[in-house]
């Protein structure tokens, strides 16, 4: 009987004293010079950058055509910019956009309230409301206000069906400027109340109830939790509103109010300028919805705090930064290109 070596005996024991062996030192690596650090190259995008280059173009030739047109005739409108009766239509454009809005999202959000209650005659007498205000063009509204005489040629207060304790005309009382504000307001409540009913929707349902859990009155969680959080929601919207509104008044115009584009119609009319005066009310138009737009932004960003982590910036900040970013990377090209080879 013959017996075979096994020779997982000695590679075990080589094993084992490789294991055992300790282990050499370990030369520390000398950090890398200046030289070998690699410099990082951003990535090249020429489609961006042919792209700007064509819109920038695009934009130089339009302005160039409206600068150097003769036809505009800049020096006219320079000359009526800030004539008295361009002004008091101005004054009277921005008076009725403020009064149309307030009384219009105060219409509103009684009708959103009537909307969201529980009560099913105000649900319908809202939904109505919105329906026919809605569906009827603005102009017609206007002219229909303006014409409400040959319908009710008097209006009266007392019981239905009985004695009136107070009458007077309608000639006597609607005006073509009350007539405009009438018509505005009741246009832009229909749409208020529902901006503001899904406003008062995107507010989570367990917001409200940790609230009443906590034992607060529901006056109290409409007015520190709903309306808060709501306002995210509204104040976009309602800044468009409130851009359209501003524009949308010239349409007062066909009632012979003398608001901004009626003014200029009445000087035109006389001098037959009819561009250059076009242009007055446009550029007032314009710096009027830049200021307002800027306002919108501003009300946006008080209500976004608690929403998101960090604030968008201003447009002040994010130019600091811009030109903060710019010197850094000129500092690092200069510098690398005074580094000796």
């Amino acid at each position: 009987m013959s017996v075979t070596p096994s020779l997982d005996g000695p590679r075990a024991s080589a094993a084992a004293s490789r294991k055992t062996r300790p282990a050499a030192p370990v030369e520390p690596s000398a950090p890398p010079g200046p030289d070998e650090i690699s410099r990082i190259v951003p990535r090249r995008h020429p489609g961006r950058w042919l792209s700007a280059a064509v819109a920038l173009l695009g934009l130089a030739m339009i302005v160039n055509s409206v600068v150097r047109n003769e036809r505009f005739q800049w020096g006219v409108v320079s000359q009526y910019f800030t004539t008295p009766a361009v002004l008091d239509g101005l004054l009277l454009t921005l008076w009725l956009t403020a009064a149309v809005m307030v009384l219009g999202f105060l219409l509103g959000t009684v009708f959103a309230v009537m909307r969201l209650s529980a009560n099913p005659v105000l649900r319908t007498i809202s939904w109505g409301y919105v329906w026919i205000f809605r569906s009827t063009p603005l102009l017609v509204q206007l002219l229909f206000w303006f014409n409400i005489g040959a319908l009710y040629p008097t209006l009266g207060i007392g019981i239905p069906f009985g004695p009136e304790f107070l009458t007077f005309k309608t000639v006597n009382l609607f005006g073509a400027g009350l007539t405009a504000l009438i018509g505005l307001t009741l246009h832009e409540a229909a749409y208020a109340a529902e901006v503001v009913r899904g406003g008062i929707l995107s507010v989570d349902a367990g917001q409200t109830e940790a609230a009443a859990a906590l034992g607060l009155s529901r006056r109290r969680v409409l007015r520190r939790v709903v309306v808060p959080q709501a306002m995210r929601s509204i104040v976009p919207t309602a800044g468009n509103m409130l851009i359209g509104t501003l524009k949308g008044t010239s349409i007062v115009s066909v009632l012979a109010v003398q608001d901004l584009l009626f003014s200029v119609q009445l000087i035109y009319n006389r001098t037959y300028q009819i561009v250059p005066l076009l242009m007055v009310a446009t550029i007032w138009y314009i710096i009027v919805t830049t200021v307002l737009s800027v306002g919108q932004f501003y009300v946006e960003r008080h209500y976004a705090r608690g929403a998101a982590r960090e604030l968008p910036p201003t447009p002040l900040q994010r130019l600091r930064r811009q030109t903060a970013a710019l010197g850094g990377r000129l500092r690092t090209a200069s510098a690398a290109d005074a580094k000796p080879l």
